[in-house]
């Protein structure tokens, strides 16, 4: 099964707790400092927002699925049609380890297509580095459509 995945950036991570509590009628399911994740069955969206530095809105759009296989899928799906992008395995990130696929639309929006294996007590697998890069772990995707992806995802 598949999960929308929405991150936004923003600017009082308490205040944005309260209204999409409010909205969600639900606390986070996780709550740092920093960042906030709701895992909502209805309707089904893994929703996450961080004071990670970056400018506030949205960071990143992506898919959760539930196992390795429909991964593979997504990324079978995106590399047949020509789209090229960066896989990342077993990487921390948003305080939990994930294998990843991203790419970039083509209006320049990161997509994380990913698995999560396990929670993880950091934000990212180099606290210094993760500090620094904003929101989530987005790797440099410039040139993901045509020359393949760059960059690396917290260290």
């Amino acid at each position: 099964m598949k999960r929308l995945h929405v991150h936004i950036a923003v600017d009082d991570l308490a205040a944005n707790v309260d209204f999409y509590s409010a909205l969600f009628g639900t606390e986070p399911s996780v709550l740092k400092g920093d960042y906030a994740k709701w895992r909502i069955e209805d309707p089904r969206v893994n929703f996450a927002i961080s004071t990670r530095g970056r400018t506030p809105g949205l960071d990143h759009l992506g898919i959760q699925v539930d196992e390795e296989a429909e991964l593979n899928e997504v990324r079978g799906r995106l590399e047949s049609a020509g789209v090229r992008g960066l896989a990342q395995e077993a990487t921390t990130c948003c305080y939990a380890e994930s294998d990843k696929y991203w790419t970039v639309d083509p209006q320049g929006i990161a997509w994380e297509s990913f698995h999560t294996l396990a929670e993880a007590p950091v934000f990212g697998e180099s606290p210094e580095r993760a500090a620094n890069e904003g929101a989530c772990c987005t790797p440099d995707l410039s040139g993901a459509q045509s020359e393949g992806a760059s960059g690396q995802c917290c260290g």
